[in-house]
This record gives structure tokens, sequence and C-alpha cells, in this order.
């Protein structure tokens, strides 16, 4: 991998970042782009924000549609996944006895919106267990089917999910729920930029991702589509200028001439758009790198990575190597006190990387991308090794 990407990037030199997959990490172009966009603003924030906004907005819309494969009109702005898929759980005309099905597998705020939902509804979340190793795609789709009820009004899925680090191949139990009208939400929080995404091929209803994680925005960047058939369903969390109690039906404009679905979420007073209108800059930083390329090398550095450590622990892996984030990978280490390790290899190492116990896995998740090395997956080993008491068996297996 060429390791000059990195002085594209503004991380601490004293770190070993290692965890892209939290919060990303911004290219010092498009952050330059996300700062001159913050002075304009602030330089006449009434011209800014009062006349220029819609048509600032646009831009971006159209250069995510695009990315997605789809059009402008059917992606908005969100601050993050979190905050898009809890639009869409708290617009949907649940009810007593309604069930949501998902897996074990699901980030911890999106489990605390659907709990919330349920409380205000009187909906269940049903969550079935995933088998593990991750290695068959039918295994997969038969367990999510077999969960499928009468009573299934929702299919809440990650596309690739953040304890583990796994693509769930989401198509065929999308295509199922569709036979039977329950709605698809998927969290994409991990995915755009980290595989390619076609939303109006995967036919699912409503899709949330961060663009602030592999796509590299700035924070506070991310986006929520939806079907056009589907779009006139969802409420804005706040109501504010872009609402509009008019028909909503596909076509139908809103007060500031877009979309009413797009208005709606779109348009709410005072807040800094500066991230969004970030979103073109990082698709032009992708191209102008081959980050194609970029991908490539750090997908087979994150497997060589966990599969070093995997000699050393004898622990076998969460799945088959077609099922791991290509950048991002949940390496199984020993039990150990994960708190502590995490702790121990920040004060100590200063290596970024989350380690935790995800049911009774003890997992190390390392991210990979354009601006790490060869020299610092050599460095987390080593410090993982003294950690967790594998530096005898390192030497001895190295002579």
């Amino acid at each position: 991998m060429s390791s000059n990407l990195a002085k594209h990037f503004l991380l601490r030199d004293d770190v070993t970042f290692l965890n892209h997959g939290s919060f990303g990490a911004c290219p010092r172009p498009v952050f330059e782009t996300y700062q001159r966009f913050q002075l304009e603003l602030e330089g006449e924030p009434v011209d800014f924000l009062g006349r220029r906004l819609t048509e600032l907005m646009k831009p971006p819309r159209e250069a995510l549609g695009k990315f997605l494969g789809t059009t402008a009109d059917n992606v908005v702005g969100a601050i993050n996944a979190t905050g898009g898929l809890n639009i869409v759980a708290q617009s949907l005309p649940l009810k007593e006895g309604d069930e949501i099905l998902t897996t074990d597998h699901e980030y911890s705020a999106l489990e605390k919106t659907w709990a919330y939902v349920c409380r205000k509804t009187g909906a269940k979340v049903v969550v079935v267990k995933v088998p593990m190793p991750f290695v068959s795609e039918q295994a997969f789709t038969d367990t999510l089917v077999a969960g499928m009820t009468e009573r299934t009004k929702v299919l809440f899925l990650s596309h690739i999910t953040s304890p583990t680090a796994l693509v769930f191949p989401i198509a065929r139990p999308i295509a199922e729920a569709k036979k039977r009208g329950i709605w698809t939400v998927i969290d994409g929080a991990h995915t755009p930029g980290h595989i390619p995404l076609d939303l109006p091929g995967l036919d699912v209803d409503f899709y949330s991702g961060n663009c602030h994680k592999w796509m590299m925005t700035p924070k506070g960047s991310a986006f929520l589509y939806a079907r056009p058939e589907l779009q006139s369903m969802l409420d804005p969390l706040v109501i504010s200028h872009g609402w509009t109690a008019d028909n909503k039906e596909p076509g139908v404009q809103g007060p500031f001439g877009n979309p009413v679905f797009i208005d709606q979420l779109e348009m709410m007073g005072t807040r800094d758009p500066s991230a969004m209108l970030a979103v073109p800059s990082a698709i032009a930083f992708r191209e102008e790198h081959d980050w194609t390329s970029v991908q490539r090398a750090c997908t087979a550095l994150a497997q060589e990575t966990a599969g070093r450590l995997h000699e050393l622990t004898g622990l076998a892996p969460l799945s088959s190597p077609e099922f791991s984030a290509p950048q991002m990978v949940a390496m199984p280490i020993p039990e150990c006190d994960p708190l502590e390790v995490h702790k121990q290899l920040w004060e100590r190492y200063k290596i970024e990387i989350p380690v935790f116990k995800w049911q009774d896995h003890y997992i190390a998740r390392l991210s990979v991308q354009g601006y790490n090395s060869k020299p610092q997956m050599d460095y987390l080993i080593e410090a993982l090794s003294d950690l967790l008491g594998m530096g005898a068996e390192r030497k001895r297996q190295h002579g």
C-alpha cells in the first residue's frame, strides 16, 4: 500500500489509528472544502441560510444519488445513520402486536431505537440468532425467513455489522420480505464507500448510511434513502420550515421547491450544513487517488493481519472471507478484560482500536484505511501479543 496517502489526513503522528470504522477520518482537501463553506456561512449567514441553502444542498444530493445508484430526489441529508433510521422507525405506523424482525448483530443505538418505538406503539422486536461462524448465505436467509410471520411488519438489518464486521447478504431476505408486504429498513452505517451500493437494485424500502466513515466526509454527514412511493410515510423528527400539511404524494413540491420528502427533512432552520456540502469533494478525492486500488490494498492488509493474529491465538475467525467487511475485521482474541486491554493499548502504545466482548467472543476490531501501513500492523500484533501473554509464543514462532 502506498504510505504517502497518510500525508493527506489530519490524524496525529503519535497515534496509530486503527479505528476508522467508528468515526472515520477526513482527508485534508475535503476538510478544507468543509471549512470554506463554514467561512462562507459566517461571512453572510442570512444570505447563506436564507437565500442560497436550497440550491447549495442540491449538488451533494446529486453526487450522493449517483454514488448510490439512484437520483437526488430519493436521498436527503442526515446527521448520521442513527438519525436517519430514527426518522423511519418513528414514522412507521406500527401498532400493538406488530413485530420488527432483526438479528443479534445490530448496533446498540438502533436496538434502543426499536425498544423506544415498541414502548410507544406496543410492537415487539423479534431477534433471530445468526448461525456462527458466518459461512453460508443460505443459512442466513433461512434463519430470517423462519422468523417471518403474519405479524412481521419490519425487517431491520445491518448491511455491514458494527460489532462483528460482517457483510450481511441482504438481497434475498429483502426480496422475501417484499413478497410478504414487510417493510425493509437497512442500517448502512458502515457501507457507503466501503462496498459498492445500488439501492434501487437492492429494492430496499428505507436505507440510511454514514458518509463520514468510509466515504471520508466531515463528521455530521449521512443520508436517508426512501423508495419514491414510500416517502410520504416519513415525518421529520423536528417540525420546522420545511413541513407542509399538503398532499405528500410523489412529485408534490414542498415549500422550498423540492419534493416534500426532502424539504421537510432538510430545511430545519439554523444549522451548519457544511459537512454535507463537502460530500462532492470527498467523492472527488476518492476518484483522484484511485480508491478502488487503495481499498484492494487495505483489504489485503486487513486480512493478512487477522491471519497473523489467528496464527498466534489459534482462535477461529467469525466468518469465511467473503462475508468479512473488506477493510474492517473483527479479530477474536483470548479471554481477557477487554476494557483494560483497550486502555493499555491506548495508554502504553497509543493504538486506537476497539476491544470488547460480544456474546462469548472477545474481539479487537481492526479497520484499515489508506493512511495505514504494514509497520502499524506489526506494531499492533506486537502490542496484543505482549498484553495478552502471547509474547513467548510469538517469539517461538518467529525464531
